[in-house]
């Protein structure tokens, strides 16, 4: 069998499957500097066209999690599993804040490590970052005591974590060939099993919001990750969640953060993010084996919720991270506002029938609270507040949103960016389930 990059690449070319020496030797010398951009460029071409089996799709995510550091928690006697969650993304999809502090309190463990916005999409670190002093990149030391002692740490990948991800991620970015499943579902799950978990629940989204908008391929997607997790050893449920609106009713980097901390101390909880936020959670505390049943895992998160463990947790992680101690108490004092708030109005009455969520997502970016290229700077303070939903009634000069804005240019193009998102008609709305599939692995 020869193991020469090009010759690797021509069999995938070709249509033949790839032994997992051969996906190994490829992924190492990505590591050791003999496979050039251009050879991965090749290869990851071919697989969008040729496609991969599960065995294959397999041995590509073991190789990708060993090409660096993989993590163990055994030496710290934890009390309990070591769980996480991970979203292909959407719009005002603030769960993971809540989420991890949630399972922590419940008995879990939460290491996330966590990505940037990029187009459309909202990303946690993002938000986290507009919270002073926040590191969002600690030293592995400071990640595995947060872990310990506060049950949760939500983070970005470090560098030696899965680092042949980065490179393969970044080519994939300039070839087009970020849509293919795959390649997807080794880039996402070398980086989750590289953090030693016990148990993951993937959320794929899916609808106008979603990186993937069609139901077919969103659940394709969501099949593979469960099934090549299940494969490379790590219990996994997947969930195929509805992104055809703004799963909050904010979208931002601050105002999400904020959004957080008012469900988190119980002063609003929006029944569309805190059903998904419940879903997601009570599968891990079943994977986990922290409850019997998911009737059970839920009650047992109302009750974190209610009686105010979620949040301290929370509040005890942004301190052990670098951020202020009284957050939650004070989060005006400390989280950036935009100089300019002001309502977009709607020009004429009717139901909300449609929206597109990916052009929401857009508007803030167009604000400068999102990024097109991954170098691009991030403005905390702007966004959305008070977003419409679908099927409600709205009148003529009502609020469609709020507009957190630099500046009135600013102001302008989302506005006219929300206007074009949002139809207001005399029909009803199809408001699809919130978990549309469930997959495990």
């Amino acid at each position: 069998m020869t193991l020469l990059p090009q010759e690797i690449i021509r069999d995938k070319r070709d249509g033949r499957a790839l032994a997992p020496e051969a996906i190994d030797a490829f992924v190492a010398g990505i590591g050791a500097g003999k496979v050039t951009e251009a050879q991965v460029a090749a290869l990851a071409m071919a697989i969008f066209f040729q496609g991969m089996s599960m065995a294959e799709r397999i041995a590509l995510t073991r190789a990708m999690t060993h090409s660096g550091d993989v993590l163990s928690w055994r030496d710290l006697d934890l009390s309990g599993p070591v769980l996480d969650k991970h979203s292909t993304g959407g719009v005002g999809d603030t769960v993971s804040l809540m989420l991890a502090p949630m399972v922590a309190a419940a008995g879990g463990f939460v290491p996330m490590i966590s990505g940037r916005g990029l187009g459309h999409t909202g990303g946690t670190l993002d938000k986290l970052e507009s919270i002073p002093g926040y590191d969002a990149t600690p030293s592995l030391d400071r990640l595995r005591r947060t872990v310990r002692e506060v049950g949760c740490a939500i983070i970005g990948q470090t560098a030696n974590l899965a680092p042949a991800d980065k490179v393969i991620y970044g080519v994939r970015d300039v070839t087009a060939t970020v849509e293919s499943i795959p390649l997807l579902t080794s880039s996402i799950l070398s980086k989750k099993l590289a953090a030693g978990l016990d148990g993951l629940v993937m959320d794929v989204k899916t609808g106008s919001g979603a990186f993937m908008p069609e139901f077919p391929r969103s659940k394709e997607l969501a099949e593979s990750i469960a099934t090549v997790a299940a494969g490379a050893g790590l219990p996994t449920v997947a969930l195929v969640t509805a992104m055809d609106q703004p799963l909050a009713n904010a979208a931002g980097n601050a105002v999400e953060v904020r959004w957080a901390i008012d469900y988190l101390s119980g002063r609003h909880r929006q029944s569309r993010l805190h059903g998904v936020t419940m879903a997601l959670a009570a599968e891990l505390l079943v994977l986990g084996k922290l409850a019997p049943n998911l009737d059970q895992a839920q009650g047992k998160l109302e009750r974190v919720l209610d009686n105010g463990r979620a949040a301290e947790t929370f509040e005890r992680m942004v301190v052990a991270l670098g951020g202020p101690g009284d957050l939650m108490e004070s989060p005006d004092k400390h989280l950036p506002r935009a100089p300019l708030i002001r309502p977009v109005l709607a020009a004429a009455a009717g139901t909300v029938t449609t929206i597109d969520t990916r052009a929401i997502g857009m508007s803030v970016v167009a604000l400068g609270g999102g990024r097109t290229r991954s170098a691009d700077p991030v403005d905390h303070a702007v966004g959305l507040t008070d977003l419409v939903m679908l099927g409600e009634a709205i009148e003529r000069g009502q609020p469609l949103a709020m507009v957190h804005s630099r500046d009135e240019a600013g102001f302008d193009a989302a506005a006219a960016m929300i206007h074009a998102a949002i139809t207001l008609d005399h029909g009803g709305a199809l408001v699809g389930a919130l978990v549309q599939a469930r997959i495990a692995g």
